[in-house]
This record gives C-alpha cells, sequence and structure tokens, in this order.
C-alpha cells in the first residue's frame, strides 16, 4: 500500500502540490489525470524519491519512503517514461536485462523471462533481442521500455505519459497490453495521462489534480444516478460525480470541479459548472 499523507511541495513562493492525501491499494491500478501543470509527474517522483515533498510524508507498507534504502526502492520500482530512454548502443535484450543484472540474477534466468515477456508484448525475441533502439517503431520501443521497467517483478509501477507521443493505433494497442500485464502480475500501477478515455479505459480508480491539489477521486466507471446513462439530467451539458463517480463535460470532455461542500459531504452540487458553454 501507498499512501501520500499531507503532502506537499514548494519552490520559494510556488506551491506545486498542496496537502494532498491519496490511498492506493496493494495490486491497484490507480490513474492520475489533469492539465499540465497540475502535479501528475510530481507525485509520481516522489514514490522513488527524484524529488522529496516540503511537507507530510509517503508510505509505503507503513514505512515512510524516505526511510528505504534509496538503490533498493528503485530498484523496486519500474519506471516507463514518455521518452523512451531506450540505451541506442545496447540491444533490445541488453537494454532488458540492466535491472536483473543489478539484482544478481543468473544469464540463464534473464534469457528465459526477457524471451517470455517479449512474446507477451508481441515481439519474439528470435526476431528483436538482437535488434538495436534505432531498428524500432516508437511503438516498438515503447514496448520494450514496458519489458524492462516489469521483468524485475517491481513492487510497483510508475507511468508517466508512456503512449502519449504514440499514434492513436498504437496507443489503443499499447493501452490493452498494460492492462492485461496489470491483471497477469498484480503490479501496483500509478499512470499519469490528460487524457480522461485512457484514464477511464485503464484505471480501478481515478483522481483529478487541478493546481496540485486533488479535487475529485472516483471509480473509473460511467453512470449517472438512475444507472441509466452518461449525463446530469439537471444540465444537458456536464456530467458530475454521481454516487462515488468520476464525471466531465460531454462536449469539451473537462473534468468539472465540486464544490468543497461536495467534496465533504459527497453530495452533488457543483462549485463551478464547466466554461465550455455548451
Amino acid at each position: 500500500m501507498i499512501e501520500y499523507k499531507h503532502v506537499a511541495l514548494r519552490y520559494t513562493d510556488k506551491n506545486i502540490l498542496k496537502d494532498v492525501n491519496l490511498r492506493i491499494e496493494n495490486g491497484e491500478f490507480m490513474v492520475l489525470v489533469g492539465p499540465s501543470g497540475s502535479g501528475k509527474t510530481t507525485m509520481i517522483k516522489m514514490i522513488n524519491r527524484l524529488l522529496e515533498p516540503t511537507d507530510g510524508n509517503i508510505y509505503m507498507d507503513g514505512k515512510r519512503i524516505k526511510d528505504y534504502d534509496e538503490r533498493e526502492l528503485r530498484l523496486s520500482t519500474g519506471y516507463v517514461l514518455q521518452a523512451i530512454a531506450l540505451f541506442p548502443n545496447l540491444t533490445v535484450a541488453e537494454n532488458i536485462a540492466l535491472i536483473p543484472e543489478m539484482k544478481g540474477w543468473r544469464k540463464e534466468q534473464i534469457i528465459s523471462k526477457t524471451e517470455g515477456l517479449l512474446d507477451k508484448v508481441g515481439l519474439p525475441a528470435t526476431d528483436y533481442a538482437h535488434r538495436l533502439p534505432s531498428e524500432l517503431s516508437g511503438g516498438e520501443q515503447q514496448r520494450i521500455g514496458i519489458v524492462r521497467a516489469i521483468i524485475a517483478e517491481p513492487k510497483i509501477l510508475l507511468m508517466d505519459e508512456p503512449f502519449s507521443a504514440l499514434d492513436a493505433i498504437s496507443r489503443k494497442q499499447l493501452q490493452s497490453l498494460t492492462k492485461d500485464l496489470h491483471k497477469e502480475f498484480g503490479m501496483t500501477t500509478i499512470f499519469v495521462t490528460h487524457d480522461t478515455d485512457e484514464a477511464l479505459k485503464l484505471g480501478d480508480r481515478i483522481a483529478v489534480l487541478q493546481e496540485g491539489e486533488i479535487v475529485q477521486i472516483g471509480r473509473a466507471s460511467w453512470r449517472d444516478c438512475a444507472g441509466s446513462g452518461f449525463r446530469d439530467h439537471s444540465s444537458p451539458a456536464s456530467q458530475r460525480l454521481c454516487c462515488g463517480f468520476i464525471w466531465r463535460c460531454s462536449p469539451c470532455l473537462n473534468y468539472l470541479q465540486p464544490s468543497k461542500n461536495a467534496l465533504e459531504t459527497g453530495s452533488l452540487h457543483w462549485g463551478n459548472i464547466c466554461n465550455c458553454h455548451y
């Protein structure tokens, strides 16, 4: 389990995160969604201590993350970035082997696991293991990045907008692949995106960030109070948090921010409606 407790990050007079509280269960697929600059990437960088909070603490299995050995923490965390960052002078197999080698795995074990995972992501080792990154498409490189992140069986998988630079077909394929791998291996996964459809497709739950604060948390499902559709019947333009689910504006796909009272009481009154003018 990962838990953020009153986590904040400040740079001089700028608040990057403000009093963030979030609990992520073991094996959960949590999606952080929000506009650029809302604090999504900052939150996941704190998990492997690339950034440290100025206030509050993050806990993993009841122990403060800052009390873990930094090297061991990072070896137990898989990280997939938008910038794929494969080493250009290493083959696919050599890129994948980096973390297992650091953890002292036997060569035969690394080869066997590499072959199995490459098959799972649709890149047979016989065809791809000896290729260089420059010989791969963007989608293929990102598949290798995912294999490299999960081969050493990390407890936590962090994914920071990993598919945003890919074409639509590759993106959909990798979304399905990521969901399948999560079901198979059960790693606690924290996925950052600004794509609302991607968030709904992948997440068990979604946390919506805005200006460094979590303004909504809900299950990744669509329904209205009557269970018959997506729309808020009080307004044809807007959707809302209803029965604990995430809602959004239908025309422009923006999330709507609830009033503070709505967050505290679970009521269905919104502090503002979407300004898309529909």
